[in-house]
């Protein structure tokens, strides 16, 4: 994992303050959610302008290098490159654009006069951004850039949370800290001369749906040319890339991206030697000729409970790591130290089919489209105060006010990727910086150039997987139908691709979602505990109302409410709780 943070003088002649200097490297320890003695800093400065680097890698081995130096200038690339050398193209484009260069980043640069920043097409790599009445600071951290502008104390803003409590995560560019918001999706921020331009690039409108086979290949085979771009620099990785293969759609096509790159790969799917996942992803490991293991689950005895750790020591760690804008109801990935083996899976591979918003509609009309959008930004009403309602329907008004598909597809880029996975990703680059394929730059450009509907049909991921590997064109895929047979005529003579599904055994139970009495009492009594500290953004009647029964029927919400909670009291930045004893939750019979 890497951090960055940049400071320019709005008065280049006065310079920066050294106590702002002072500041920034004692805040790193509570703004990098890694053990203080694995980061390594580097620094670069000129007068009014000063770029700062850290990094829990062991070495410096890692392409390109923390800070890339050049004639009176500096690049650092938080993320990865698909081509590392292209840190010196990025290094001097004008305004720091980013539309044609691969992989999964944002890029930071000084140079004697200037500093600027900029994301790619998701910001899932992002920017935050601040100022001071002297200094403009950016920074990869937003708690990192909210200390160097406000020094040691935080200042919450608290109506901006209310999408937490909604969501677990923001629809917006806000952030938890006030006056630090995160840059656009590709954008770029330019300080110079004391003053501050932020420019954005419009995600790409989607073409018409193709018209013929002709076209249909041509569209695909310009994302499969992206696609392949981006596991170039696994060909230096020295070992197999271990790939975790399951029976459905998105992990089939990393597999055949990869043999159709011929980067050598194993597969490791976790499940009994019977359930659809396992048994699928031996056909694929077969007809792909890669050793492929399985995990079978821990045969725990039956047990009529479970202890979890307490919700306080929960939410800390997601707050430390996450920085208030995930909530602690998500499981995040938990500190290991850094280690460049190269792993993958099929995370994120909704973009290339439109994305989860509308991947949940049923109907594709514009009345049905607008009330998702609604749905998004004003869930539960009935919970929030007039001002938290008033300010989430003004973020949702440019989106209603988009017609079609685009809306719900430039959502889930901006929102889903772009401040979700941004968040609960962190957990997971402690450990090391993977090739993430379906967030590439120039794939999501691409993918975001092809119609949604058309890559809502699932038809693109199949001919993708079929364009890269062959041999696996007949074999089945796990749980639903592909979208684009569902209603198809076929004929005798043409096979119509087969699915494998689960049998259903009631299993699924989950002590987040079912809670238990005890754990509703923790969670019951620090919400209405600092329920004062909440009021400004929700109805505290219907809070207690949502906590009335001895077990909650919204355990999602209350956990939201309770990481915003244990927000604004202060728990974090700060040391980790102590003594706190695991809670005790039935497991249903």
């Amino acid at each position: 994992m890497r951090v960055y943070l940049g400071l320019a003088a709005k008065r280049p002649e006065d310079g920066i303050p050294n106590a702002m200097l002072h500041t920034v490297r004692g805040a790193i320890d509570a703004a990098f959610p890694v053990p203080p003695e694995a980061i390594r800093a580097r620094e670069w400065h000129r007068p009014g302008i000063s770029l700062f680097a850290w990094t829990n890698e062991p070495d410096d081995s890692r392409q390109p290098p923390l800070l890339v130096a050049g004639h009176d200038r500096v690049t650092g690339v938080n993320g990865h490159l698909a081509v590392p050398g292209e840190v010196d193209r990025l290094a001097g484009m004008p305004g720091l654009g980013t539309e044609a260069v691969g992989g999964c980043f944002s890029v930071f640069r000084a140079t004697g006069r200037e500093l600027s920043a900029a994301t790619a097409i998701h910001r899932v790599c992002p920017v935050y951004h601040a100022e001071t009445p002297d200094v403009h600071v950016v920074g990869s951290r937003a708690l990192l850039v909210h200390l160097a502008a406000r020094g040691e104390m935080v200042e919450w803003d608290v109506l901006a949370l209310q999408s937490m409590i909604r969501q677990g995560y923001f629809l917006s560019d806000e952030t938890p800290y006030r006056g630090v918001s995160a840059l656009p999706p590709s954008s770029s921020i330019t300080i110079a001369g004391g003053s501050r331009t932020i420019t954005e690039t419009p995600l790409p409108a989607a073409a018409p749906a193709p018209a013929s086979r002709r076209q249909k290949k041509a569209f695909v085979e310009e994302l499969a040319d992206a696609l392949l771009a981006t596991v170039e620099p696994l060909r230096a990785a020295g070992e197999p890339v271990n790939l975790a293969l399951t029976g459905g759609r998105d992990s089939r096509l990393v597999a055949a991206l990869l043999h159709a790159a011929r980067i050598p790969l194993r597969a490791t799917t976790n499940g009994l030697d019977d359930h659809p996942d396992v048994v699928i992803a031996g056909q694929i490991s077969r007809a792909l000729r890669i050793e492929h293991t399985v995990i079978p689950p821990v045969r725990a005895e039956k047990k009529d409970a479970i202890l979890v750790e307490h919700p306080l020591v929960r939410t800390y760690e997601t707050l430390r790591t996450c920085e208030g804008m995930t909530s602690a109801y998500e499981s995040i990935v938990g500190y290991l130290p850094y280690n460049a083996r190269p792993t993958m899976s099929g995370q994120s591979g909704e973009v290339l089919r439109a994305g989860t918003f509308l991947l949940l509609q049923t109907d594709l009309g514009d009345k049905a489209l607008s009330r998702r959008v609604e749905a998004t930004f004003l869930r539960d009403p009935a919970l929030f105060g007039e001002a938290a309602n008033e300010h989430a329907r003004e973020l949702a008004r440019p989106w209603l006010e988009r017609t079609g598909l685009e809306a719900l597809d430039h959502m889930y880029v901006s929102y889903r990727i772009g401040r979700w996975q941004a968040a609960s990703r962190a957990g997971s680059l402690r450990r090391g910086d993977p090739i993430w394929p379906f967030l590439d730059n120039r794939v999501v450009r691409a993918a975001l150039g092809l119609d949604q509907t058309w890559r809502l049909s699932e038809e693109v991921i199949h001919d993708l997987i079929g364009m890269f590997a062959p041999s696996l064109r007949d074999i089945p895929i796990e749980g639903k139908p592909w979208r684009f047979t569902v209603g198809r005529r076929y004929y005798p003579w043409q096979r119509r691709p087969q699915t494998l599904t689960a049998p259903k055994t009631g299993a699924g139970w989950n002590w987040r979602t079912g809670p238990g009495e005890a754990l509703t009492a923790v969670l019951r009594e620090h919400v209405l505990d600092h329920l004062d500290l909440l009021a400004p953004i929700v109805d505290p009647d219907e809070v207690r109302r949502l906590f009335a029964e001895p077990v909650l029927k919204k355990p999602t919400q209350a956990w939201h409410l309770y990481t915003v909670a244990t927000m604004l009291a202060g728990a974090y930045p700060g040391k980790a709780p102590e003594g706190l004893d695991p809670i005790r939750v039935p497991v249903p019979s």
